[in-house]
């Protein structure tokens, strides 16, 4: 085979350091923007970036030119620094030291793109962390609790 192809779609979520509620207008949008732009920057075109008050959700095609970790890292990164210069009060914004990432049928893009569209609404019921719990139940994680939060 001469040619190496790979469409691997990716749902990534991650919250602000302890969950601090940082992330409001008028900043939430351009954050949104700034991270599919990063993804963009990195060859894993962003199909949908939302999220809330707490956390991010990234929906990208991840290439094959780099490993998730890296893509993490670089978007979590440049985001906070980025975040770090939009207003003094946000010159402590920091993101947690881990994520989620699950793995996506191109059969159900859509309806994750709705999902992420969503956000919230769909936190007018439900916690973040209840969110959180729902996906690696879902997707089956292995996880001790006493890790998963920081």
């Amino acid at each position: 085979m001469g040619q190496s192809l790979a469409q691997n779609y990716i749902h990534i979520v991650f919250s602000t350091k302890h969950r601090h509620t940082k992330i409001h207008p008028p900043y939430e949008k351009e954050l949104h923007q700034y991270i599919a732009g990063t993804c963009k920057d990195l060859d894993c075109t962003a199909l949908r970036v939302g999220g809330y008050t707490d956390h991010i959700h990234v929906l990208c095609r991840l290439s094959k030119n780099i490993a998730l970790s890296q893509l993490i890292k670089e978007l979590k990164m440049s985001s906070s620094k980025w975040m770090k210069t939009q207003h003094e009060t946000l010159s402590n914004f920091y993101w947690q030291n881990g994520y989620g990432a699950f793995s996506v049928s191109p059969t159900e893009v859509d309806k994750v793109i709705t999902y992420i569209e969503n956000q919230h609404e769909h936190h007018l019921v439900k916690s973040f962390q209840e969110e959180y719990r729902a996906f690696l139940i879902k997707y089956k994680v292995d996880y001790d609790e006493r890790y998963v939060w920081d």
